[in-house]
Parts: C-alpha cells; structure tokens; sequence
C-alpha cells in the first residue's frame, strides 16, 4: 500500500500515531472542527499582494526594509517559474516527490525568494495576538520538509527559509486594520525532513499504534 504524507499529516503524526494511522488506513480521521475563514482569505490576499511586486521586479515593503533580505528577489521572473509557483501554491496540486515504492511527500509552498539561483522558502502566517518567543519553532518541520520537497525536485535551496507573521495591531479612524509585520529566519533542517517521512512510512506499514489519545480512544479495530 503507497501512502500519501504532508507536513499537516506529520503534525498528526507527532500529536498521536494512532490517530495518523488511522486516517492514512481509512480506518478514521479525527474531526477536524471549523476552520476560521480568515486565514484563509488573508492567505489569497498576501499572495496578490506579492504577486504586484514580483511583477515589478520589487519585494513588499515587508521585506525590503529588512536586512534579511538584501540581495533577493520574489521567485517568478518568467512566465514558466509563475506557472511553477502556481502549481506549488495549490493545496489540491503543491510540490510532490515519490519514492521508489510510490508513497508521496507534498505541500502547498506559500512563496519564494531567490538569491544567488538558490530558492528560500517564504511562509505566511496570520495570528491574532502576539508571537511567543518560541512560536517559530512550531513550524521547523513544516519548512524542513517545504525545502526537502525542493530539492527532491532538482532546485537548490538556501540554509534557512523565511517566517513572516503578519498580526493586527489597529484599526484606522477609516476602518482600515493595520498589522504589525514580523519576519523570522529559520535554519533548514533537511535529515529531519527525511527523518519524519522514514517515521511515517515505518509507523503505516507496521500494526496500529497501541498508544491512544483522547480522540481515538474509542475506536476498535
């Protein structure tokens, strides 16, 4: 049996094993609950936003003022890369790699820089409060992997991907909502993304995890 794994489905594997088994094996998936429609418009939003400036050879305020950022560009300098980055933006296509045996990596890529040909990973996230000191760390496997899938494809990749947290801090005597900007670089871990698809693998060809949580307790096999 070939299996399909993304870094959400990594996420469930680190939460509960048995709960990722379950739902790779079409046994049970854990009720997702609703997903606030927020995030998910800011994400369309953000991505037009950029696009503006790519097509002007520039990079959004966000990044231009940040030292971080010398010397890049928004990946898409020709029509075939923006096509690309269309295909690698969609949660439904994203960027894929298969192995030997035909189990599948994939993720849905939210943007790129380039600098010196080499591809940074540029990730979007939209909060409602203020970033912990630790709040980047909850997104290294979801890079790593981002970065893993890249180079499976023939692309080089930077050490490090870029976090930008975008979080509101008011609202204009107009109406407008302002928000605060936050970038944060964060070192690539690649044997880690490789570490995690090999855990994957080796927990959905073995038997059930016997270990349950509270959403699974109940399930019989």
């Amino acid at each position: 049996m070939e299996f399909k794994i993304s870094p959400s489905s990594i996420s469930l594997m680190e939460e509960c094993p048995r709960c990722f088994w379950l739902d790779k094996h079409y046994v049970w998936k854990r009720p997702s609950g609703i997903f606030p429609s927020l995030p998910s418009g800011m994400d369309g939003i953000l991505k037009k936003h950029f696009n503006k400036f790519r097509d002007r050879n520039l990079l959004p305020p966000e990044l231009c003022n940040n030292n971080e950022c010398d010397n890049m560009e928004l990946f898409g300098r020709n029509e075939d890369e923006k096509e690309l980055l269309k295909t690698w933006q969609n949660n439904l296509k994203g960027i894929k790699w298969e192995d030997k045996k035909g189990n599948i990596l994939s993720g849905a890529i939210d943007n790129l820089l380039v600098k010196n040909n080499r591809l940074i990973v540029l990730d979007y996230k939209t909060r409602g409060y203020k970033l912990k000191e630790n709040t980047q760390d909850y997104y290294k496997n979801q890079l790593d992997i981002y970065n893993l899938l890249l180079l499976k494809n023939g692309f080089m990749t930077e050490e490090y991907s870029f976090l930008l947290f975008y979080v509101p801090s008011e609202v204009t005597e107009t109406g407008e909502v302002v928000f605060d900007t936050t970038l944060k670089k964060i070192t690539v871990n690649i044997k880690n993304a490789e570490m995690l698809f090999e855990k994957a693998l080796k927990i959905l060809q073995d038997e059930c995890p016997d270990k349950k949580c509270s959403w699974c307790e109940n399930i019989i096999l």
